[in-house]
């Protein structure tokens, strides 16, 4: 993996070297920054330290993460709602909470973890009996995802995803009002050049990333927006949106905790601290089945939490209306 590299900034109070690590790569705990540090793999101005080093400023902080140990996900008992399947591809609607792959910190409970007891025929992906992921949505976001069952399905899969042949799209609540009904956005993202746990457009390298967006309905101080993905980067939508000024409602990585408190409605405040989760919605994916060749679509009506507030919000509409 390519070496991070980081700056401890110099207008700050002193930070040990294991606490700054930890706090400024988003993958790792302090006991694995720990370890990093230990083993020689973190280094201060190209040399080995301590873990309690305190840095005072300007410091040139280098972390090199080891590819993880291998580790074979156990099959779970997990309820699923299964849109398609066939000896090749699962098609699932995955819930607001539950994360995609296993990893650091969420060993159980993903969807892989469910999809290898749920299903009875894998082929398997690189000689291993596991599901192949070929694209993700973040763990708070719901909706439409295609999981390969073979290295075959897995291959064909993957060929659309980076010719961006996909159709993919995403229903948002967003904060305030688009000035126009429709548009295009387009940057360089890749991780923030400051807060390591987040994406940015403002990043010093990133990859290339365009969103189509269009309003849906317009309510007293939030949006529903449909959004088209012609790219995949890690939190696309998110950063688009919160750098355009109209942050997800319940977002509060990338701006949308500091927004609730401008709504002046209580209910509404309520049923968004209720969701709990930024509110976006993979409503459809449309793909050409990676064996037969033919053209799938899937489509899902938003989740309870996200369709409680246009519900909510529509009455408001409505009754605004009738007033006039």
């Amino acid at each position: 993996m390519e070496p991070i590299e980081l700056t401890f900034p110099c207008d700050t109070d002193p930070e040990r070297l294991d606490s700054f690590i930890a706090r400024s790569v988003p993958e790792l705990t302090r006991s694995a920054a720990l370890r990093l540090i230990e083993t020689g793999q973190a280094t201060v101005n190209g040399q080995p330290q301590k873990p309690s080093l305190k840095l005072k400023g300007g410091e040139a902080v280098t972390v090199t993460i080891p590819p993880p140990a291998p580790a074979q996900p156990q099959p779970q008992e997990i309820p699923l709602e299964i849109l398609y399947e066939d000896g090749d591809i699962v098609v699932v609607n995955k819930g607001a909470g539950m994360v995609v792959h296993p990893g650091a910190g969420n060993a159980e409970g993903t969807l892989v973890n469910a999809l290898l007891a749920h299903c009875k025929d894998l082929s398997g992906i690189g000689g291993e009996l596991r599901p192949g992921i070929v694209h993700r949505i973040d763990k708070d976001t719901s909706g439409t995802l295609v999981i390969a069952k073979s290295d075959r399905a897995h291959n064909g899969l993957a060929d659309q995803f980076k010719v961006h042949s996909i159709k993919r799209i995403y229903l948002a609540l967003v904060y305030g009002s688009p000035k126009e009904d429709r548009g295009r956005i387009e940057s360089v993202i890749g991780r923030h050049p400051v807060e390591r746990k987040k994406m940015s457009g403002k990043a010093r390298h990133g990859k290339n990333a365009i969103t189509h967006w269009r309003v849906e309905a317009r309510y007293p101080g939030v949006t529903l927006v449909r959004l088209k993905l012609e790219t995949g980067r890690t939190h696309q939508i998110r950063v688009h949106l919160s750098e355009a000024g109209h942050p997800l409602l319940a977002d509060e990585v990338y701006g949308g905790g500091s927004r609730l408190a401008q709504l002046k409605d209580p209910v509404l405040k309520q049923m968004i601290r209720a969701m709990g989760r930024q509110a976006l919605h993979a409503k459809t994916l449309g793909f050409l089945h990676p064996v037969s060749g033919e053209y799938l679509e899937f489509d899902t009506e938003l989740p309870p939490d996200m369709a409680g507030i246009v519900a909510y919000l529509e009455d408001i509409n409505r009754g605004q209306g009738a007033g006039d």
